[in-house]
């Protein structure tokens, strides 16, 4: 084994740490603001990647460009999840609000499967595709592209929650909702437009990662239960806390493989997340 092959597989964990993370940001800005735990996370990442998959088929638009169309999709999506469903249960037991969302899922995957089979699928001749060679080193285009529009993307919603009028005003209400409402906030439209955002940041990964990985019902499962370790080993309700996580899930997944066994990759994730919840049950950066 070569000093090469190991700075490969470091590099390739970091590329997607970068996709993990957005994904895990999303899913804590959803429950950071509301303490729901959306269980159709994953599903909803499979939808943008089918949403990519079509555009391009039928209207033979490539990934990359139709990032704004999935994005719009998704965040209609999560709007009409907030008041066709969320705001029903706001207020119901935990256990209520887990059956609702996992309900969810479980119908998004079998509708998926009704509509458009089992069957794998994938983005035929993309604009990115190929690799690029580094010192030796070798990256495949599409993941790194993917990972440097995840990250920028992620940088944006960091900065969007943190330094703007309504970005403060989500935090405002995820801090004290009632404080917030007399503040003249409304709460409600607070909480649709963070569904919207959660769900725009999974439509830019699952969009981007439809340039390389197979689509099908099940292709969200996968991510969505990386997506939670992320969430639960930064912290809940922590952006930066997605990054971080998103960042160690990637390469404790790469090295793990290279340098032990890659059969038990997962295991190693797992592993590493058991023992922050052991000594720091609120997760690196979390608030609860």
């Amino acid at each position: 084994m070569t000093i090469e092959i190991i700075i490969q597989a470091i590099i390739s964990g970091l590329l997607m740490g970068f996709i993990y993370a957005l994904i895990a940001a999303g899913l804590s800005l959803i429950f950071g603001l509301m303490g729901i735990v959306n269980f159709a996370h994953g599903e909803h990442l499979m939808l943008s990647m089918f949403s990519s998959f079509w555009l391009w088929t039928l209207l033979g638009l490539d990934p990359i460009i139709s990032i704004p169309i999935t994005m719009l999709i998704l965040a209609i999506s999560g709007i009409l999840t907030h008041y066709l469903l969320i705001r029903y249960i706001l207020k119901a037991k935990m256990i209520v609000q887990i059956c609702a969302t996992f309900g969810l899922s479980v119908f998004l995957r079998s509708l998926a499967q009704f509509l458009w089979t089992p069957d794998f699928r994938n983005v035929a001749n993309p604009l990115l595709e190929g690799r690029l060679e580094i010192a030796g080193i070798f990256i495949g285009q599409p993941q790194f592209y993917a990972s440097l529009v995840c990250l920028l993307s992620f940088l944006l919603l960091y900065l969007f929650v943190n330094k703007s009028e309504t970005g403060l005003a989500l935090q405002a209400t995820a801090q004290d909702r009632k404080a917030a409402e007399t503040l003249g906030i409304n709460s409600n439209k607070m909480f649709a437009l963070g569904w919207a955002l959660g769900l725009s940041c999974v439509s830019i990964a699952g969009t981007m990662m439809s340039n390389f990985f197979f689509i099908f019902p099940d292709v969200g499962v996968h991510f969505a239960l990386f997506a939670f370790v992320a969430v639960a080993l930064g912290g809940f309700g922590s952006i930066i806390g997605c990054l971080i996580a998103g960042i160690i899930i990637g390469l404790v997944e790469s090295l793990g493989g290279l340098l032990i066994d890659p059969s038990y990759k997962l295991l190693y994730v797992f592993l590493i997340y058991l023992i922050i919840v052991i000594y720091r049950p609120q997760g690196l950066f979390g608030r609860y």
